[in-house]
Parts: structure tokens; sequence; C-alpha cells
């Protein structure tokens, strides 16, 4: 059974950057894609970036462009997210996913918080 763990979620200044860190463990993991989704309080969960396990081509939500860049290590397992310019509106709890098919995500971690404070 495939669990994908994240890490790199913490308090940090607006403007200020963090990167996070999604580990698969636990079984054989050939996703086609991986993604990392949001959670703000109070609303509901968004994605926010994506990436294909094979060549790497990767995707993003509006208000990720220009300030977040997504990447994987296959060797690893682990897929990252690169937060610059962080602002309060970022505020989350973030997810990591995994895709096997071509719609849904079919797994998924327990989250990392992400506070932006301005």
């Amino acid at each position: 059974q495939v669990q994908l763990v994240e890490s790199g979620g913490g308090l940090v200044q607006a403007g200020g950057s963090l990167r996070l860190s999604c580990a698969a463990s636990g079984g054989t993991f050939s996703p086609v894609a991986m993604g990392w989704f949001r959670q703000p309080p109070g609303k509901e969960r968004e994605f926010v970036a994506g990436i294909t396990w094979s060549i790497g081509f990767t995707y993003y939500a509006d208000s990720a462009k220009g300030r977040f860049a997504i990447s994987r290590d296959n060797a690893k397992n682990t897929v990252y997210l690169q937060m610059n310019s962080l602002k309060p509106e970022d505020t989350a709890v973030y997810y990591c996913a995994g895709r096997l098919g071509s719609e849904n995500y079919d797994y998924w971690g327990q989250g990392t918080q992400v506070t932006v404070s301005s």
C-alpha cells in the first residue's frame, strides 16, 4: 500500500519561501502524475500544481504560475513544491496526491500546514 508523506510546511512571512516535499513509500510506485492541492481555511480543496511522472511535464493553477515550481525525483519517489513570493492567501493545508489514471487522484498524503503572515 503506497503512502504519501508531506513535509516542509510551517510559518513564513509574506514574501518568503517554503519548499514542500512529498515522499512515497510502501509499495510499487508508478503514478501517471503527481499533484499538489491545498485547502484554505473554510474553503474547498483546490488544485495547485501537477507533474507527469515519466517526462516531467508541469502544469499550474493561475494562482501558482510564476511563483511556485513543482519538480520530482523519480529515484527518490519524491515530489517537491517550491513556493516563492508567498502571500497570506496562500495559507492552507497542502496535500500531495498521486494519479494512476487519467482523471482521479488515487493516493493522498495527510497534509502539511502552510501559514503566511502579513
